[in-house]
């Protein structure tokens, strides 16, 4: 029975290591380590970004605005993990399904053509409101209703730590988590029919005169499209 038994398993074992194999190519990483191929910087802004350390890093420039690191590809519905260090003054995200505005999106003047934009997932220091999603260069300001309270914050984040982030968008709903702490489980159907589909984004956020510089830093960059 004993030998019947281990052989059962060892069999067991074989069957299900494939399958699980499976699952695991579904992932696809956005950062090699080394380079920033498949990335490209948005037209606005004027922030720069290296590979330092095995980790895409941004650092701020005086008098830019918004600056992004935007994804080749584009991307719908998706599980996206990610870890982040920033620094504890510097107010940061990462864009989902977003892109430049064209001709459609600005009024007859075409102020703000190319300025990237969509639902934003919030990277700042704590407590305050790390993770909540905002409609970054839209009419909707938070996405999130929390944030709307000015007196709501949290300390998922750890300040000058990496930060692991997990986002799954799926059709109009919208969960994040940090460090393993479900923050935002938003279902906004507006910002859906703008933007079902976008680019990833990395943000160095503009900062004020005679501040900075300030840095943050992405690695472990990965997506899994549903």
């Amino acid at each position: 029975m004993l030998r019947f038994s281990i052989l059962s398993l060892t069999l067991l074992a074989l069957t299900v290591a494939p399958l699980t194999h499976a699952a695991d190519d579904k992932w696809v990483s956005l950062f090699d380590g080394k380079t920033l191929n498949g990335w490209k910087k948005a037209e606005h802004g004027k922030a720069t970004y290296e590979v330092k350390d095995g980790t895409i890093h941004g650092v701020t420039v005086e008098g830019s605005p918004n600056t992004f690191l935007a994804s080749e590809k584009e991307f719908g519905d998706f599980e996206l993990e990610f870890e982040v260090k920033v620094h504890d003054q510097l107010n940061s995200g990462v864009q989902i399904r977003s892109r430049g505005k064209t001709e459609a999106d600005v009024d007859a003047n075409k102020q703000g053509l190319g300025v990237f934009h969509g639902p934003q997932v919030e990277i700042e220091a704590g407590p305050g409101q790390a993770g909540y999603i905002y409609g970054e260069s839209t009419k909707y300001g938070w996405l999130s209703p929390e944030p709307k309270d000015e007196k709501h914050t949290h300390d998922f984040f750890k300040n000058g730590e990496w930060n692991q982030y997990r986002i799954v968008a799926k059709g109009a709903r919208i969960q994040t988590w940090i460090n393993g702490h479900m923050v935002a489980d938003l279902t906004h159907e507006e910002i859906y029919k703008t933007h079902p589909k976008g680019h990833i984004g990395l943000q160095v956020h503009g900062i004020g005169a005679g501040t900075g510089p300030f840095d943050v830093s992405w690695r472990n960059i990965r997506i899994r499209e549903l």
